[in-house]
């Protein structure tokens, strides 16, 4: 398997595949996939390199954006921005705290699918140049413990000129990394009938207006009195 899809593949698929404490049914055509998804973030990072290096200048050091609460974002920007700062902070705890490595691969999947979602905003410009360096470096630190060979080759494609694997850890920032709004289920009965979004930070009474407002709940509920709402 090392010989024919390298190192980083056969790694990463053995830790995607099962959570360490768990059996691994081996599959090579497993371990083709990963190699193929590390071809995407190759082909992704040698796209933006250019970017990346000119912000970071000649000076080979990792660009690092603050969040700034008087800033407001477009929307394109925050997206990725939060589900990096989530990916970072999932991916930290389940790497620290319960080595669950599996589901660690498979946010940065995640994490790579959102960006590659997001290829045609941030080629046309739509995505500030510094956002796209945030993105891809640490896209790539979060990658080195899993595929180290890759990420280092990786590292120094985007003009870094320190060791990857003596770079800080990725921190996640808790402001970038919270939702906007979160989408709710709405039951009656029992039955699903809807999903809503509501801000994240909306309260009972809110989420039971926005519910009873829906247009599938008030067809179920026309001429009919809700006896009981319980929030969740």
């Amino acid at each position: 398997m090392v010989s024919r899809y390298g190192a980083d593949s056969t790694r990463m698929y053995a830790l995607f595949a099962a959570p360490p404490d768990r059996d691994l049914d081996w599959q090579e055509d497993g371990v083709a996939g990963v190699s193929r998804f590390l071809a995407r973030v190759w082909r992704l990072t040698t796209k933006y390199s250019p970017v990346v290096r000119r912000v970071n200048g000649e000076s080979g050091t990792p660009f690092v954006l603050h969040s700034d609460p008087q800033n407001v974002l477009p929307a394109a920007e925050s997206k990725l921005r939060r589900k990096l700062h989530q990916t970072i902070a999932k991916i930290t705890q389940d790497f620290e705290g319960r080595w669950h490595f599996n589901t660690c691969v498979a946010a940065i999947m995640e994490l790579v699918n959102l960006i590659q979602s997001a290829d045609a905003s941030m080629a046309t410009g739509d995505v500030n140049s510094a956002v796209i360096a945030e993105i891809m470096e640490n896209l790539t630190l979060l990658l080195a413990p899993f595929a180290p060979f890759l990420a280092a080759e990786l590292w120094e494609k985007l003009g870094n000129k320190e060791n990857i694997l003596r770079q800080p850890w990725p921190v996640s920032d808790p402001e970038l990394a919270k939702e906007d709004e979160l989408e709710i289920p709405v039951q009656i009965n029992g039955k699903l009938v809807t999903v809503i979004r509501v801000p994240a930070d909306a309260d009972d009474k809110t989420i039971e207006a926005a519910a009873l407002a829906d247009e599938k709940v008030k067809l179920r509920t026309a001429g009919k009195t809700v006896a009981k709402v319980i929030v969740v």
